[in-house]
């Protein structure tokens, strides 16, 4: 029996809903969603086995026009998923008309790597804008196969995916069949901490956030976590501890929640806040973070 293996990449304007794309073809929550823009700061592979086939997923971040240097890096995961990709997957929202960069657009038309084109979020609109929508992006991506669909109620999902292994070449895997991800368990820890700082803050706290995981220790029953969440200034080091504590505390419940569930152990979670001035613009700090790598 021939396998089939390729990297399909993920890309799209912020808040298409690429992560719960992402989520949905792997079944598991490796991408962390909110509805705020960049939630997404590198690129995050998914891995989906089947007997005679594998699927690595790339979920990158949203099309942006950079502004500092941790931008311009989160840009760079953008522009290497048209290096490897043998599927590229091009998600627009239902009512979006244009990609916010005009390269990547033309990038996109002029590919010789199959496109599929998803229309994400339909259940938000009614039927004669969905046809105007297919109508509109068949006309700007002659080269894309198009399909509706909502990933967030699994609608029109399996049919790409079928579309995905259909299209991809033959070869043995990349990874092994049981593995899940490229990323190392202190990464889903510090993602799952920084949604939740993405959730319960406003303006800008949640940009200027980069979380480090200084101590992962596992046993049998137990994982033992320690975590440092790098602010750039004083006064957001405040905010982010909160009267007595209280709002620190609840991304810690929360957070000690959500990687339960994820690890399948009981959690022991310390967090701490230190500031790291202007970590966002110095070269050092981003490739300690993992960024400009």
């Amino acid at each position: 029996m021939s396998h089939r293996a390729g990297f399909v990449n993920i890309i799209g304007n912020p808040n298409v809903g690429k992560s719960t794309l992402m989520n949905a073809f792997v079944g598991e929550r490796l991408s962390i969603i909110t509805s705020k823009a960049q939630t997404t700061r590198h690129r995050i592979l998914g891995i989906v086995n089947g007997e005679d086939f594998q699927v690595v997923l790339s979920d990158t971040p949203g099309i942006i026009k950079p502004a500092y240097q941790l931008q311009e890096s989160m840009m760079d995961f953008v522009k290497s998923a048209f290096d490897d990709a043998d599927v590229l997957l091009y998600l627009v929202e239902l009512g979006e008309k244009e990609l916010k960069d005009e390269g990547f657009f033309k990038k996109i038309t002029h590919t010789e790597i199959p496109v599929l084109l998803l229309i994400n979020k339909i259940d938000k609109g009614d039927e004669q804008k969905l046809v105007e929508a297919v109508q509109l992006w068949e006309e700007k991506v002659p080269n894309a196969e198009v399909f509706a669909i909502s990933a967030l109620e699994n609608f029109g999902v399996s049919q790409v995916f079928q579309r995905i292994v259909e299209l991809l070449p033959e070869s043995p895997p990349f990874y092994p069949k049981d593995q899940l991800t490229d990323k190392p368990e202190r990464f889903f820890v510090n993602e799952t901490i920084r949604e939740k700082i993405l959730l319960h803050y406003k303006k800008e706290i949640p940009y200027a956030v980069e979380i480090d995981t200084e101590e992962f220790l596992e046993d049998e029953k137990i994982i033992r976590i320690r975590s440092v969440i790098m602010v750039e200034r004083e006064t957001q080091k405040g905010i982010i501890i909160g009267h007595k504590g209280s709002a620190l505390k609840r991304v810690g419940v929360e957070a000690r929640k959500d990687l339960e569930k994820f690890f399948g152990k009981q959690i022991h979670l310390e967090l701490y806040v230190k500031v790291n001035k202007n970590w966002r613009s110095n070269e050092k700090q981003l490739r300690r973070f993992g960024y400009n790598n």
